[in-house]
């Protein structure tokens, strides 16, 4: 069986390989940082497991916290991490999905890859006692909860128990893929705008089918080349299989915060090429010159001339970037293939009318290979 400790001198590294493969999503730095350094400081030890080597029969969940990201942001970091020593949303909630299913949890898989939500299962499974699957369920950060390789691998998104701050909890349990997430933003925002959830009970079996693997190592990789390389941005876009889209600066941003998301619309031109992202929480639809040129779950990954991750919130007017556009991983390119898979990531989820394509395919159409 093969497990391994997260080193702290890793933690720099994987929080910078989160932000570039949370796609401007998953949570802030500062956010995941506070996590991990309180976690040094009480002495906890992280530990991973390969998912190929997890138990078929063993019970594996996932989860995470729920939010806005721009309402995240807004709270004092420093504040959520010390009350969670004595109440902490995640754990509260994944003993109510224990209770309910009348089932011990084994093992916990990231929900995405992120600044927050990986951390945020780090120190859950550390205080819980249980290795954490070196994998999650995308391979990179998503807005809504029926998003995932998992739904499109069989895996049911429910139960789905729910808590808020305040300890009220729900526990959503339908076939509705949508009601779920739906549920959740609204229980989010009308209690603070945070909670948690807990959702994906699967098997270990079923997890080797539709995990995305080694996802956190992959993190910790990236961010060791970005914090060692020159010609990074390059570097990063290889790293991810993919391609330098444009360099520009930003020269327009839309924006708004409704029903638990953040919306933007961002435009990056070169002063000859115009690329305009779609953003809801993260990046999830790519036009070049008005020509689509990535759509969800193919990754639209932004970073600064250093190769760091930018996410959505610091997309800001005046800001040098660089676009890259990648692959998803095969096993989530396969779920979305799928007939519940083609609805659940469908492009009308953020505001788009376009099938998803491979990235590769719609570059080539515009002439770039």
């Amino acid at each position: 069986m093969t497990m391994r400790t997260v080193d702290p001198s890793e933690l720099e590294a994987l929080i910078e390989g989160a932000a570039i493969l949370g796609t401007g999503g998953g949570g802030d730095r500062e956010f995941g940082i506070a996590i991990l350094e309180d976690d040094v400081r009480k002495s906890r030890e992280w530990i991973m497991i390969d998912p190929a080597d997890v138990p078929d029969e063993a019970l594996v969940v996932s989860g995470g916290i729920m939010g806005s990201v721009k309402a995240l942001l807004e709270k004092s970091v420093r504040a959520i991490v010390e009350k969670w020593e004595n109440d902490f949303e995640l754990l509260n909630v994944t003993r109510l999905m224990e209770r309910y299913l009348k089932q011990d949890v084994a093992y916990f898989v990231p929900f995405e890859i992120g600044c927050l939500n990986t951390p945020v299962v780090m120190t859950l499974c550390a205080r819980m006692g249980i290795p954490m699957i070196d994998g999650d369920g995308l391979g990179r950060a998503a807005p809504e909860t029926q998003m995932t390789s998992f739904i499109g691998h069989d895996i049911r998104l429910c139960p789905m128990p729910l808590i808020d701050t305040e300890r009220n909890a729900i526990i959503v349990d339908s076939d509705d893929i949508f009601l779920p997430d739906e549920v959740g933003r609204w229980f989010i925002t009308r209690s603070g705008q945070m909670g948690a959830n807990n959702h994906y009970p699967m098997t270990g079996k079923q997890l080797k089918k539709a995990v995305i693997p080694n996802t956190v190592t992959k993190a910790i990789e990236l961010g060791k080349l970005v914090a060692t390389q020159d010609n990074v941005v390059e570097k990063v876009a290889d790293f991810l299989g993919g391609k330098v889209l444009l360099s520009g600066e930003v020269v327009g941003v839309e924006e708004e915060d409704r029903g638990g998301f953040f919306y933007k619309f961002a435009s990056i031109t070169d002063g000859h090429n115009t690329v305009r992202i779609t953003i809801k929480n993260e990046y999830m639809l790519c036009r070049f010159n008005e020509q689509i040129v990535t759509v969800f779950p193919d990754l639209i990954v932004v970073v600064d001339e250093n190769g760091r991750g930018v996410m959505s919130t610091d997309l800001m007017k005046g800001k040098n970037v660089t676009v890259i556009v990648a692959p998803a991983h095969e096993r989530l390119r396969e779920a979305v293939k799928s007939s519940l898979g083609k609805i659940a990531m469908s492009s009308d989820r953020f505001g788009e009318n376009v099938s998803y394509e491979p990235v590769e395919i719609l570059l080539s159409r515009v002439g770039i290979e």
